[in-house]
């Protein structure tokens, strides 16, 4: 799935292609993914210039004058800049076709994307969203004091939105790993220290995933087809049974959450 640092990948690579350029057509190639997608986009968005683009979580909010449109990535989407002569790609579901001759084209295989519009900016999906972890709020206190009384695992604590956006399965891995944590902990047991060390290691990890384009292990790729390179630094994320880079043990693999986690026994205690 794609995480913060592959989102915000694609808005840092779409905003000196699109940013300032007028729309000439918008263009539904399905009628929805996980939502319906609003038919009314390809009546509103003709002659609109793209004023702006931001990241809030895991959606990319593209500013126009009548509103903002609102795309997630789901499991499997991604985002390509191309010719507007180019051939449609299979799951090329949404495009905006832009008058300079490019087009944007959300290629979404699985189709758990989204593509939504709000007049004023808002929504009831962006809301309930908590703080952008490499912003100044999140500092070493604010998971310490979020986290008191928990007792669901440290790691699905980290990757519950509505605490910190953005902290996906990769980077929840990789955050506990480089802080020395055991992810089955109980969020509420862990330390004030070790929770200023995991919020520490979390923004540079962030930071390091987003200056090398992303994870791709699967289907997600930079705007210009290009993929993450994030993925040849991991320390223990799809890793198991190979040697741990900073002790002699093995990486181990469990489930949490329907989801994999992993880890080294040796180094995470």
């Amino acid at each position: 799935m794609p995480e913060l640092p592959e989102v915000e990948t694609t808005k840092n690579g779409l905003l000196p292609l699109l940013k300032h350029q007028i729309v000439a057509r918008a263009v539904r190639h399905r009628d929805n993914l996980r939502w319906e997608i609003p038919k009314l986009l390809e009546t509103l968005l003709a002659n609109q210039t793209m004023l702006d683009i931001n990241r809030r979580g895991k959606y990319l909010l593209m500013r126009f004058e009548v509103g903002t449109l609102i795309i997630h990535l789901g499991m499997s989407g991604s985002i390509k800049v191309v010719d507007s002569s180019a051939a449609l790609l299979k799951h090329d579901h949404f495009e905006l076709i832009f008058e300079h001759g490019k087009s944007m084209r959300l290629n979404d295989p699985r189709r758990f994307g989204a593509v939504l519009f709000s007049e004023d900016g808002s929504h009831p999906l962006l809301d309930t969203l908590g703080v952008e972890p490499l912003e100044d709020e999140f500092d070493e206190a604010y998971l310490y004091n979020k986290s008191r009384n928990k007792v669901q695992n440290i790691k699905t604590f980290i990757m519950n939105s509505k605490v910190v956006v953005g902290v996906g399965n990769i980077y929840a891995c990789e955050s506990l790993f480089a802080s020395g944590i055991d992810p089955t902990s109980q969020a509420g047991s862990v330390s004030k220290k070790r929770y200023a060390l995991l919020t520490q290691h979390i923004k540079n990890i962030l930071k390091k995933a987003i200056k090398a384009g992303g994870t791709t292990l699967q289907d997600f790729s930079q705007v210009d087809g290009t993929p993450g390179y994030f993925t040849q630094t991991l320390s223990v994320y799809g890793r198991e049974g190979e040697k741990c880079n900073h002790c002699s043990g093995k990486i181990s693999r469990l489930i949490q959450n329907q989801r994999s986690t992993f880890y080294c026994k040796n180094c995470q205690s």
